[in-house]
This record gives structure tokens, sequence and C-alpha cells, in this order.
């Protein structure tokens, strides 16, 4: 598995210098910047003195099939930075670049294949003739140059690239996919949520029937958290510059945080984490091993500094409504407390029939102790405890460097989503730093007090938003019916049945279903064509036999034959459905 990636990630970064030599030799006067492979595929930035769309992506692609027969190896040279400059003498960004190693120290490289020269690190194929074929240019969007508002805007173009022509075919289809998946474009058709440019980017207005997809969901979570002795607290949306000092947040996480309102006690801050408060909350009083562990759960909200053009729908936002929790514990407890919420989010997946996933271990890295607290004994310790209870509860992971939390190890899980994408969905984390910041500690069973009180940092769920947006796509809009905003409708074949389809209606809402009555003068096809649109998994088609019997023909949301059957029968059913989360 790593040695494929690192072979995508050769030949996808290979594809971005075709893309670039394919681009130089039809827009002579562009400039190219960057052009880095990615997780699906590569992109590269270019300035163009005219502007291109999507319309001209085939002829670039074409003249880069062209190029790569051509292209037998990459060669490499090692240069001064006086050299790459005179190279670049017309490439303004190059040019930076250039300057930024200068000042590193580091090794420029300028790497040749056939007729095109990039500036470069390395990491390309061996034989790009015969292994640079399977790729495929995607969009053009734009991007500012490194990513900061400040800078122009340049036009980045993104392809993929593939080993083998039936793994691009594969990519293609599930592309096409996941824009019929697409949580944009269904939240909007299924009236889920909106973002109003005048509330602004990335803060979501939920509307009525996406407020019932987030109440069912954290329903579900109180009632497990509940079970498995977890105890609810609710904390404000902002706090003092102290808090977040003592934290470490500041200055370590200050460019993720919005900036500070000077008032007239104090400096302010909105909240981007929840933990510092939750800590507050065990600190408020003296606590006995016999309250250990604790388990502080909150649907807390949080507000991050995201740059407006990397926000993305629901997937990346400004305010989020976190399942969060911290589990205050001894260091003989840390063991089976992180097991448990390993099989909390497992038990989640299930309900939610989520199975394609995997966990990965990320750790520190002693050579950046400016990313990290800088106590090698505790990192040492507290990575061995993850380790060993990954291990014993047989489950697939991997061990990445360098991603841990500041103040200690984490395990995410990965999934592959149903459209294809890698995405982190839960993190659970482990804080030995907390003790010390917040002075936390308890009285043990000899009456003295202890300070070593670890925390576990667990949202199973992630966000609200991320974790709907991810559903959306995973289910392509239609929810399983306890969770489907409208779970069942009613529909009337004339008007002369709206009376007893009023009565069907009273009768599956005192029983709490969610139902909706389409009344309108319309033909029963059209009815049962908008309801199958609106995703709703049931409808009822009542007309003079029905009323006469006082049953229902019921229709499924994925079609079959229908099936008539008694009211009451169907109500006892169907709530038994939605009570077990079926």
């Amino acid at each position: 598995m790593k040695e494929e990636k690192e072979y995508l990630q050769k030949l996808r970064h290979s594809a971005a210098h075709l893309l670039a030599a394919a681009v130089l030799e039809i827009y002579p006067d562009a400039k190219p910047t960057i052009g880095p492979a990615i997780e699906d595929g590569f992109y590269y930035d270019f300035e163009f003195q005219t502007a291109i769309s999507e319309h001209d992506l085939g002829k670039i692609e074409k003249r880069m099939h062209k190029i790569a027969l051509t292209w037998k190896d990459f060669s490499h040279e090692e240069v001064s930075a006086k050299v790459a400059l005179e190279k670049y003498s017309e490439n303004e960004y190059k040019q930076e670049l250039i300057r930024d190693l200068e000042k590193e120290g580091a090794v420029i490289t300028l790497y040749t294949s056939g007729k095109f020269t990039d500036l470069c690190r390395g990491g390309h194929l061996d034989a790009p003739a015969k292994e640079l074929k399977h790729f495929k240019l995607m969009s053009v969007a734009g991007a500012y140059w490194r990513g900061d508002e400040k800078n122009k805007m340049l036009t980045r173009i993104y392809g993929t690239a593939f080993s083998s022509a039936e793994e691009l075919d594969e990519y293609l289809k599930q592309q096409e996919q996941a824009k019929l998946r697409d949580h944009r474009k269904l939240g909007k058709e299924l009236d889920l949520y909106h973002i109003d440019d005048m509330v602004g980017k990335g803060l979501i207005l939920w509307l009525p029937k996406g407020t019932i997809l987030r109440d069912e969901i954290e329903n579900l979570v109180k009632e497990k958290e509940a079970v498995a002795g977890y105890v609810r607290v609710a904390t404000p949306h902002i706090a003092k510059e102290e808090l977040y000092l003592t934290s470490g947040h500041l200055p370590y996480y200050k460019d993720s945080m919005y900036p500070p309102m000077q008032m007239d006690d104090g400096v302010y801050y909105l909240k981007a984490m929840n933990c510092p408060h939750h800590h507050r909350i065990y600190g408020f009083k003296p606590r006995s091993y016999r309250e250990l562990p604790l388990r502080m759960a909150e649907y807390g909200t949080c507000y991050r500094n995201e740059l407006s053009g990397a926000l993305a729908g629901l997937l990346r936002v400004r305010g989020m409504a976190m399942n969060d929790a911290h589990i205050y514990c001894t260091k003989e407890q840390i063991r089976d407390e992180f097991a448990a919420v390993i099989s909390l989010t497992q038990d989640y997946f299930k309900i939610f029939g989520l199975s394609n996933y995997w966990f990965r271990l990320s750790k520190w890295d002693p050579a950046h102790t400016e990313k990290y607290i800088n106590e090698p004994e505790n990192w040492k310790f507290s990575e061995q405890v993850l380790r060993e209870v990954l291990d014993e509860m047989k489950v697939e992971y991997e061990e990445v460097d360098d991603e841990a939390a500041f103040y200690g190890p984490k395990v995410d899980v990965q999934f592959h989503s149903t459209i294809g994408r890698e995405e982190t969905m839960s993190t659970i984390q482990l804080d030995f730093m907390a003790k010390k910041r917040f002075g936390l500690e308890y009285v043990d069973e000899s009456g003295e007090k202890n300070g070593e009180v670890f925390v576990i940092h667990r949202a199973p769920l992630s966000v609200h938003e991320r974790f709907l947006a991810f559903l959306i796509e995973h289910y392509a809009g239609a929810f399983p019916v306890w969770l489907s905003p409208v779970q069942v409708k009613v529909l009337p074949i004339t008007d002369s049945h709206l009376g007893y389809a009023k009565e069907v209606l009273a009768s599956l809402k005192s029983a709490g279903i969610r139902a909706e009555l389409d009344d309108r003068s319309e033909r029963l096809q059209a009815k049962i064509r908008d309801a199958q649109l609106e995703k709703v998994p049931y409808m009822l088609v009542v007309g003079d036999k029905e009323m006469a019997d006082k049953s229902v023909a019921v229709r499924k949301r994925e079609g079959g034959k229908q099936e008539v059957v008694g009211l009451e029968e169907f109500v006892v059913e169907l709530r038994e459905e939605i009570v077990k989360r079926v």
C-alpha cells in the first residue's frame, strides 16, 4: 500500500510537469508557478495572459499525450541561486521560490524531461514515455498565489493520473457519481441548508429539514453517551484570552482563531475549541478518585478562521457544532477508556451502515519541537499505549509521523467515501499536557492530591456539518427512515379522498412519525414522482378502497410492488423500524 502510494505520487508529479510543458507549447506567454501531486491527482497554477476555460482542456490534454511519447527520463542538475534566477528572469513566481530556497540554504535543483525544465525537488517516474499514459484533465479553477488572498489570482488546472486505463476509467465513473451525490447539489434540492452572503461564507443556515437531521443525530449521540456514562455540559461561545494562553492554543493555534475582541474587562476570542472550557469545569471544585473517569460531553459550537477560498459547502466551514467530549482519567484508566471510545465509534458507524474505514495513529516528530510539547518520555508512553489498544482490538491501522496534536498523539478514523474521497471522520486524542497547564488533580485513595490526570479528547461523529456532508453523499440524499426529514407522504388520489388522507396524516403524526400530506390538485403519478424526487421513504396512496377499509396502499421510495395494509398495522411496523434505527 505504501509502495503504491509512493508510485502514484511520482506518476502524478510527473504528470504535473507534463501539463506545464503542454501549456507552455500552446500558450508561450503563460507563467508556470507550482504544480504538486495531490491526493487523487495533480494540479499546476499558471498566470495566463489570455483567460482559458474547461473548453481548452481537451487540446492541452492532446498535446500532453504527444509530448509524453518523447520523454525518456528525468535528468536533474544542482544550480546556484544566481543561475536559477537568470533562467527564470521573466517569471517572478519562480524567482520568489528560488529566493526562499536560498534563504533556507536548500539545494536548488532543476529537472528536465524532453524540452521542458522545471524548478523542482524531485520525485518522478523513471520511464515517463512508457508509464505516463493514463491521465485526464478535470477542471479549471482560480487560486491565489501561495494560497494568500492578498496575492494575485492564478489559474489552476486540475488533473488525475493512474497506472492503468482501468483505474482511470473507474475513477472517472466515480467522479460522475460524485456529481450526482454532491452534498451541495443535494442539500439545495432537498432544502437542507442555505449559505447566505449577507450572513457570511462558511456559516450555515440550517433549514427545517436539515435541522431534523441534526437533531436526530444528536438524539442518537445523547442516548449512546448516557448509556456509556457521559455527563452533558454547555459552555459559552467566547472566552477570555487568558483561557487560551493557559491551554496553549495561543500562540500554537492563533492563525485558525478569529481576531481578538477588546472589551472593558479584557481581551476575548470566539471559541475555536471546547476543551479549555471543559478543563475549567473539571477544576471548579476538588475531585475524588471515585469520580474518575469523568466523561464530559457537549455538542459545542466552535468557530474557525478559514480563508474564504478554502470553504467548501459543509465540508469546510467557519462555524461548526462538534460531537465533542473529554474524558478525565488516571494513567491506569487510559487503556480501557480509549478502547471504549473506539468501540462506541464503531457502534455509531454500524448504525449508519458505514464500513469502509481504518485507523491512523498520528505521532509527533521530535525534529519539530516548535510544533509539539517537548516531553519525549510522555510522547513515548502515550504513543505506545494507543498502539497497544489498537493491536488488542485487532483493527486495521497505520502509523504516521508528524501529524499529532501539539499536546499528544491521536487516532484518526479514515474513510473512503462512496464518491472515492479519502477523509478523516473521527478523532481521538490523548492529552498529557492539560494536567500541568490547568492544574488538573484529584484526591487519591490515601487522601493525597494526585496531579496525574490524563485527558482523552474525542469526536466520533466529527462535526454536524462535515458528518452531514458525508451522510448526504453516502446515502445520495435517500436517508434511512429514522433519519429522513419526511418519513411518509400521504397521497390522496382525488380531492374526494382528502378527508380520509387527513385522518391518515393525523394517525401518523400522533405516533411521532414525520409525515406530510400532498393535497395539490395534481395527477397521482405527478405526486408520486415529486415524492420520489424528495427521496421520501414511504408514500401512502389512499382512494375509495383504502377509505372503505381504513387501509393504505404503501409504495416504497426504491420502487417495487405496491402493498395494501391496514393503517394501524403500518403505523406499528413503521414505528418499530424508526425506533430500532434500521
